[in-house]
């Protein structure tokens, strides 16, 4: 069954969020869901099923200027990447609840956003695994229709299910696995820990969960503990980035965790200052912007200021969500190698 209560417990969170995403005016879906009216389901033995896959040259492959080379041939780790929503339905055709995976749009859209700009941060620890899914559209977070969007959010997970389950059987090999999901791939991402991986055998291999741009309940992950430290393994990481002045607008959720992308510390009010931002990748990705933003945990939130790059008086968004792990990029990066060694000394 579709996990209504816990959309609707999120659906305020993820609505400001995610509504910073669509890059044109999305139109609703105009029917009811319907599994008989779905897209056809992915095949993950075909690698055109996979955004991103080391057997393949894609988009993950690439790195910033001046960065790292990719390592993912020589990698010891795995990465198990769910992009964030690029379904927004802008186009004068029915619009349905979940993507066609052969929407090439939607596909150059994953391609060019998500997987150049966030996937390429873990090339340099493992090979990276991108599924494409039939991702719900951006309307499923926001609006009162919570069952439509419940039941277009569960033929997703299914999806990154099966995709997971190929994974598995075909390319894991007993790898140690970094897991990340930012925004609908971080809800996605949270109920793979908890209900794939968390009581297996499998959990023994986990490095870390990134889960970004959604809010994780403290309760809601049972057998991994929020990171607390730089290079501790067998946790998660999540947060959730805004202007630090948009503070008096966003409810109190001390019940979610949030992590500092720059102590990588979950201390309520701990300041980073930016001079500990060893760089951010934006939307010109070969360059690295040093000391791009600070950060500081405030009541489930990621507090930043205004971020420091050509024509930055200009950005005015409040939102930084399209930023949390672009903003971070470097630190994101050295992190994960931290404890991915530290996983290895064990």
């Amino acid at each position: 069954m579709p996990d209504t209560t816990l959309l609707k417990s999120l659906l305020y969170s993820g609505a400001l969020a995610l509504a910073a995403l669509a890059g044109c005016r999305s139109t609703r879906p105009t029917e009811a869901f319907s599994p008989d009216k779905a897209p056809l389901p992915p095949n993950y033995a075909l690698l055109e099923h996979w955004a991103a896959h080391p057997q393949k040259t894609d988009a993950a492959d690439r790195t910033p200027c001046g960065g790292k080379p990719d390592q993912q041939q020589t990698a010891y780790a795995d990465v198990f990447f769910l992009h964030p929503t690029s379904y927004f339905g802008c186009r004068k055709r029915p619009v349905k609840w979940n993507a066609d995976l052969n929407d090439s749009a939607i596909n150059a859209r994953t391609d060019s956003g998500a997987i150049l700009h966030q996937a390429t941060i873990f090339n340099t620890v493992g090979r990276v695994y991108a599924p494409r899914y039939r991702q719900a559209h951006l309307k499923a977070f926001y609006g009162r229709d919570t069952l439509n969007a419940a039941q277009a959010l569960a033929l997703a997970y299914q999806d990154v299910e099966a995709a997971f389950d190929h994974y598995l059987k075909h390319w894991h090999e007993g790898r140690p696995l970094v897991l990340v999901g930012h925004s609908q791939g971080a809800y996605l991402a949270m109920r793979l820990l908890r209900e794939r991986i968390e009581g297996t055998p499998l959990h023994s291999q986990l490095v870390v969960a990134y889960l970004v741009g959604w809010p994780v309940r403290k309760d809601f992950i049972k057998k991994t503990p929020p990171c607390t430290s730089a290079e501790q393994f067998s946790c998660f990481c999540s947060w959730r980035t805004w202007r630090r002045d948009a503070r008096r607008r966003l409810p109190p959720q001390p019940e979610v965790t949030c992590t500092n992308p720059l102590t990588w510390s979950t201390r309520e009010g701990e300041y980073a200052d930016r001079s500990l931002n060893s760089g951010a990748v934006l939307r010109n990705f070969c360059t690295i912007y040093p000391a791009a933003t600070d950060a500081e945990v405030w009541q489930g939130y990621l507090l930043a200021s205004r971020p420091r790059f050509p024509g930055s008086f200009l950005f005015t968004r409040k939102n930084y969500h399209v930023g949390d792990l672009n903003l971070y990029y470097l630190n994101v990066q050295q992190n994960v190698e931290r404890r991915v060694e530290a996983f290895m000394r064990r």
